[in-house]
């Protein structure tokens, strides 16, 4: 029945997937609007059940990836699922949704407060570094367990190229989904989320640099580390001491307008487009290029008018189609053994113990009080966005089989699952019920 659907639904798309069939770029195009369609409809769908039980928006995206890929559309109507999402279609979604996440990340960095940093920089640093060391050194210890099953590592993979990957990957944070989470808990500009976000960006840049050096390694290209780590470092000192001064008299021109002008707003797009380019080409990855762009724009009417402009579009439209693209890589039915399933049961546990125990332990030496560094801990502990895009790239590069990327992403679904229950139960409760009580409190003295 799926499949009769799918003939009647567009017949180039199932003639498309004859052997040596190739589909013209018009067929792609025809695809590609059912596939938006579709994607975009289911990604609605389970992100609105996803708020009514607490959880934001990106969790059900990243839910929605997985149902619509070969984990259960495919597997219950693999004819359905060919024809909708033709592999030659498949560069088109992670083309788009590479512009999705650039501009996205764009935004967030607009929205990030740079003083934040230097307001807490020593426990930012502490609880930033017990979050990359213990998770990393857990993912050494299973990389290490794991690194001759062909199964979950691709053969050509060396022991340390394994240990560092996974490493990485266990140490990422999900970085705007915390600070999405604070945003709306308003709590951007108080200490914990001060703390949080601070630890995030600096925990979020060492992952990246460990990533460039696998990858590097993997290459047997010495260069590819040191462009990704130096020319990194060399963009972000480029674009926040030099062209942020260049870029402060947009902000004035806004202020006086009341808003940004159409071509205004087009140079910065044109600029996004650059930064996401050049830090993809060295190496670091395009989300990167594009947020340090976003940390370098001017505040107030500039910043408030660009994101009203970009955020809508990016996270209704362009976005969704990342979680789904990573969703059509994810085959939860290969994690298929009770061994498989062990695998997967430690990762996780690793994952959480590295994350959310070492980052509560390190809030806690450095005087947090208890309630604040168990929330930090939960923050620290999600995964998301930015583990997806770690993930994908190994899977890209030959670095690990869609096996372990299966197995990675059900951890990453995990722990982003946790953060906003085990946020709101640690911390959330108790501040509501302050919040409650400083209103009775108020409204007494007002009778």
């Amino acid at each position: 029945m799926p499949d009769a659907i799918a003939a009647a639904l567009c017949p180039m798309m199932l003639a498309a997937e004859a052997p040596a069939a190739k589909m013209t770029n018009f067929e792609l195009s025809i695809a590609f609007f059912l596939q938006l369609a579709v994607l975009l409809g289911v990604c609605r769908l389970v992100g609105i059940a996803a708020r009514r039980i607490g959880q934001p928006q990106v969790v059900g995206e990243m839910i929605a990836g997985v149902l619509l890929g070969p984990s259960l559309l495919g597997g219950l109507a693999p004819g359905f699922f060919s024809a909708l999402f033709p592999k030659q279609g498949m560069p088109v979604i992670y083309c788009v949704a590479q512009v999705g996440l650039a501009l996205y990340m764009f935004t967030v960095g607009m929205e990030f407060n740079v003083r934040l940093i230097k307001q807490r920089s020593r426990s930012a640093a502490s609880v930033s570094l017990a979050g990359i060391i213990a998770p990393f050194a857990l993912g050494a210890g299973l990389a290490a367990w794991m690194h001759h099953d062909h199964a979950l590592f691709a053969e050509g993979v060396k022991l340390h190229e394994a240990i560092i990957f996974l490493g990485a990957a266990m140490s990422i944070t999900a970085f705007p989904m915390l600070a999405r989470i604070l945003y709306e808990r308003r709590l951007t500009g108080t200490s914990l989320g001060t703390l949080a976000l601070a630890a995030g960006s600096i925990d979020d840049a060492i992952a990246w640099c460990l990533l460039a050096a696998v990858l590097a390694m993997f290459k047997n290209d010495a260069m590819i580390a040191l462009l990704a780590i130096g020319g990194g470092v060399a963009y972000a000192l480029v674009t926040l001491l030099v062209v942020r001064p260049l870029l402060a008299p947009l902000g004035g021109r806004a202020e006086r307008a009341g808003a940004v002008s159409t071509p205004m707003f087009g140079a910065v797009l044109v600029m996004v487009m650059l930064a996401a380019w050049l830090t993809d080409r060295i190496g670091i990855y395009a989300v990167f290029g594009a947020f340090i762009l976003g940390l370098a724009m001017p505040r107030g009417v500039f910043a408030r008018d660009i994101d009203r402009k970009i955020e809508p579009l990016t996270t209704n439209l362009l976005l969704p189609m990342f979680f789904v693209y990573s969703g059509l890589n994810t085959q939860i039915t290969l994690v298929n053994t009770p061994g498989l399933w062990l695998i997967a049961g430690l990762v996780l546990l690793a994952a959480c113990a590295g994350k959310a125990a070492a980052c509560y332990i390190a809030a806690r030496i450095n005087g947090e009080p208890h309630r604040d560094a168990a929330a930090i801990g939960s923050l620290m502990n999600a995964r998301g966005l930015m583990e997806l895009i770690i993930l994908n790239l190994g899977l890209e590069h030959g670095l690990i089989t869609p096996t372990l990327f299966s197995i990675m992403v059900i951890m990453a679904i995990a722990t982003t699952l946790m953060a906003t229950p085990l946020f709101q139960w640690v911390y959330g409760r108790q501040r509501d019920r302050e919040e409650r009580a400083a209103g009775a409190g108020a409204g007494t003295a007002a009778a």
